[in-house]
């Protein structure tokens, strides 16, 4: 290879990823939204099953360009609990919270995952987390509850405290996924992961969905359809395949910083598509989940 060659790669690489996450973080962001939309017209089971079916219909169509696995005996452990935790008990958590929470709250919660992923690279990789990151965590914490105790239940919310508390455990599974693929981008293709992850999800759901089918398809919003659509073919595939893309090019936790940049995005998605508001003790949490994470970026 070229020394010239050798340059254009490594300049590729440095815009390529954050290219990537930027478009993976505004994908994510509107997801709350569209989430919200979409459960207008069909359950919690339902919608997660029709976004992974059709994130994974699209997956024969670039198979054959997406280079074979380097397996190993006994990955099959690892690939398991990957597909477990992303998109299978993720979404599992997720779709029920933003069911009885608003958007934008769920989306502010999200801004844990950087911290969630420093609390999995310790537990898992043996990395070492700061007293800054496990003060951060708390502070975090913290503000979650009061977010989730200052918002009083109503059409759009009617639980929010369960909602932000399912949004918790999805942000947790959220974590151990980023660590794990991680660790598996290295001898697998992050597309080729991906893909598995919509094949199990559409799996995983399918039980779910023959109890939760909606009465009426001709009664579902045109939104909702649309929604579905939304998810499933450019935030289920796209978001989680550019984010995987990234990993390549960066340590994962750099990486998982960049969702601290998702709760902007669906706070204005949700105040400008659906009408959302935050009350004053609200944005006032908000903020102290702001200074955790802060806290623990440090």
């Amino acid at each position: 290879m070229s020394e010239n060659t050798a340059v254009l790669e490594r300049a590729s690489a440095s815009w390529l990823a954050p290219a990537c996450l930027a478009a993976a973080v505004l994908l994510w962001g509107t997801s709350f939204m569209a989430t919200k939309t979409a459960l207008t017209g069909f359950g919690p089971q339902t919608l997660v099953w029709l976004r992974m079916t059709l994130a994974a219909l699209t997956v024969p169509l670039f198979a054959r360009r997406v280079p074979r696995p380097a397996y190993r005996p006994g990955d099959w452990k690892i690939l398991a609990l990957l597909c477990l935790m992303q998109p299978c008990l993720y979404f599992l958590l997720e779709s029920n919270a933003v069911n009885l929470t608003t958007s934008s709250q769920a989306g502010m919660v999200s801004s844990l995952v950087p911290l969630f992923v420093a609390a999995g690279a310790w537990a898992i990789l043996g990395e070492p987390m700061t007293r800054g990151s496990m003060l951060g965590l708390a502070v975090s914490m913290a503000g979650v509850a009061w977010l989730s105790t200052a918002g009083a239940p109503d059409a759009e919310a009617p639980n929010p405290a369960l909602g932000n508390l399912l949004e918790v455990g999805a942000m947790v599974c959220a974590a151990v996924y980023m660590v794990v693929m991680k660790r598996l981008s290295t001898r697998y293709s992050t597309w080729w992961l991906t893909g598995l992850q919509c094949v199990a999800g559409a799996l995983f759901f399918l039980p779910g969905t023959l109890l939760d089918l909606p009465g009426s398809l001709a009664e579902i919003p045109t939104a909702a359809w649309l929604a579905v659509a939304y998810l499933g073919l450019f935030v289920t595939l796209g978001a989680f395949g550019l984010y995987n893309m990234a990993m390549t090019c960066m340590p994962a936790g750099r990486a998982a910083l960049s969702i601290n940049l998702v709760p902007p995005v669906a706070l204005v998605a949700g105040w400008l598509l659906l009408g959302e508001t935050l009350t004053g003790a609200q944005l006032a949490a908000c903020c102290v989940v702001g200074v955790g994470v802060w806290l623990g970026r440090r």
